[in-house]
């Protein structure tokens, strides 16, 4: 996602129920990862608020408070279903899962099948690279590689990383790749881009060119959602987790 989702529109569900579409699970299993921003007390409220109550099992993942978290961090990792990560700095972020080996857990949970999502920084990690504002002005700077190409972010609301952005495409420091709007998701299927959503209308995503051509993508505009209409948890699970807290 380009910019959006719960931490930039909580008021509009769309993307955060789309990514619920995506689980073909009962009871899907989530991870977010709010490492860019420091793992802001925020971030986690608005996390928990836009999927706890959906039929999903919902974990935050801390790396800087790992000291808490009961389970191995790859056990952790490889068992999730859907992993989110937030936006913030893409550089400190970048060095601190690598730190964690975290990079290399991500790589194996989508090679296995897991789904992988997020916005602005946690969007751009997935690509060779992107544009950052970590130090301040937009630079360039790389991802993890797991899909071809670059993305820049916030096109319409930062539109100052667009000209780096393109001066990037264009001199070779960045591979071609697309610019995305708040509100505009991309959905890759292995390294395949097969649509591009938005939240509301007038936001979309352009494909960007070495040789400075550019073309606006097609966009399916989501339906609007009523966070009451997101996944409730199914009353035989509830049942089961009011029995488990009793026990416990």
């Amino acid at each position: 996602m380009g910019g959006g989702g719960f931490t930039m529109e909580p008021e509009n569900p769309s993307l955060d129920h789309y990514l619920l579409t995506l689980l073909d699970r009962r009871e899907p299993r989530l991870l977010f990862l709010p490492t860019a921003s420091g793992d802001p007390a925020e971030q986690l409220h608005r996390f928990h608020a836009a999927y706890d109550g959906k039929g999903a099992t919902t974990t935050v993942l801390s790396l800087f408070r790992l000291h808490e978290q009961a389970v191995p961090l790859d056990e952790l990792v490889l068992a999730q279903d859907l992993i989110y990560v937030g936006g913030g700095s893409m550089r400190n972020m970048l060095a601190i899962w690598r730190e964690h080996h975290l990079d290399e857990l991500l790589r194996e949970a989508w090679s296995r099948g897991t789904v992988l999502a997020g916005l602005s920084a946690g969007a751009m990690c997935w690509f060779q690279g992107g544009v950052t504002k970590s130090g301040g002005a937009p630079a360039p700077v790389k991802g993890l590689g797991l899909l071809p190409g670059s993305l820049t972010v916030h096109r319409d609301g930062e539109p100052d990383r667009l000209p780096v952005y393109r001066a990037a495409v264009r001199d070779g420091v960045l591979p071609p790749g697309w610019a995305a709007d708040d509100g505009a998701g991309l959905l890759f299927e292995g390294e395949t881009l097969v649509q591009v959503v938005t939240s509301r209308p007038g936001v979309g995503a352009a494909r960007i060119e070495a040789d400075g051509s550019e073309h606006e993508l097609p966009v399916l505009e989501l339906p609007k959602v009523r966070d009451t209409t997101l996944r409730t948890i199914p009353h035989d699970i509830a049942e089961f987790r009011a029995l488990r807290r009793a026990r416990g």
